[in-house]
């Protein structure tokens, strides 16, 4: 498994498994055979409902706890100084956990500043070892790392072959902040999984278009977290160490990009009313 080391000089895979949209009733299952293939990463969040069964999992699994790299994110109801001070304490909880390896903000709306303020300072306390945000566009990763004692170590956003965020990057690289993927695989929109360009390229290295996508993203040093309930895939998604994608190859996937989102868009205002609606339910 290839690390990435964080700004604080934390270690973390650059691959890890996701459970995003993970039932809570099969997370736990899901999570032990995630990390008994051999993932040491696991990202939840407060707003997937299924953060106990990660700490099911993590009790259960027999690895030391030392050997895993758990993330979970504050959500939008959380946010503020104080229910975001709350929230952690009730993540740590459900997660059965004295700490947590890498909390990100999970969306730039609420009172994220107070949200960030509460981070610091459990930080700072040794409840988590490493701090950062989610879905933060350059705006406001700019305007948060800029006022902030401490600049966000990661940010995680959607980022695939059709949605690269290549600009992003670089300003994230600016303050030394590693990017991290959501939906590396894009959820299958505009058939991925069935791309010529990947499967070409994958079929010189005797890899899959899933392989392929990811080990892309790796070599670009973005951080993934493949998600599949399935144990078959799960092994296939970390089997993506045993070979690198030539210069050519990855000037080919480069060019798939579309440069926007195949999701959503936090410049869209009914897309920013939706996520507020969405952060006005509690957690």
């Amino acid at each position: 498994m290839e690390i990435i080391k964080l700004r604080n000089g934390v270690e973390m895979p650059i691959l890890g498994y996701g459970v995003y949209q993970v039932s809570p009733s099969e997370c736990e299952r899901c999570v032990l055979d995630a990390i008994g293939v051999g993932y040491r990463m696991i990202d939840t969040a407060q707003a997937y409902f299924n953060e106990e069964g990660v700490g099911n999992a993590i009790k259960k699994c027999g690895v030391p706890r030392n050997e895993l790299f758990i993330v979970t994110k504050v959500w939008i109801s959380n946010s503020g100084y104080e229910r975001a001070k709350a929230s952690i304490e009730e993540s740590l909880r459900k997660l059965k956990t004295d700490y947590i390896d890498l909390l990100l903000i999970h969306q730039p709306f609420g009172d994220y500043y107070g949200t960030w303020r509460a981070m610091e300072e459990a930080y700072k306390a040794g409840k988590l070892r490493a701090i950062g945000v989610s879905n933060f566009y350059p705006d406001r990763f700019i305007d948060l790392a800029e006022f902030s004692e401490i600049p966000p170590m990661v940010n995680q956003v959607e980022t695939h072959v059709f949605n690269q965020q290549t600009e992003a990057q670089k300003i994230m690289q600016q303050y030394g902040t590693h990017i991290m993927s959501w939906g590396p695989f894009a959820e299958g929109r505009n058939n991925l999984f069935s791309n010529e360009t990947l499967r070409s390229i994958g079929d010189k290295y005797g890899k899959s278009v899933a392989q392929t996508a990811l080990r892309y993203l790796i070599q670009r040093g973005v951080i993934v977290i493949p998600k599949s309930v399935r144990k078959e895939r799960m092994e296939q998604n970390i089997d993506v160490f045993d070979f690198a994608l030539s210069g050519e190859d990855m000037q080919r996937i480069g060019q798939l990009d579309l440069g926007h989102s195949l999701f959503f868009s936090h410049y869209d205002p009914q897309t920013v009313k939706w996520l507020c609606s969405m952060g006005k339910r509690s957690c």
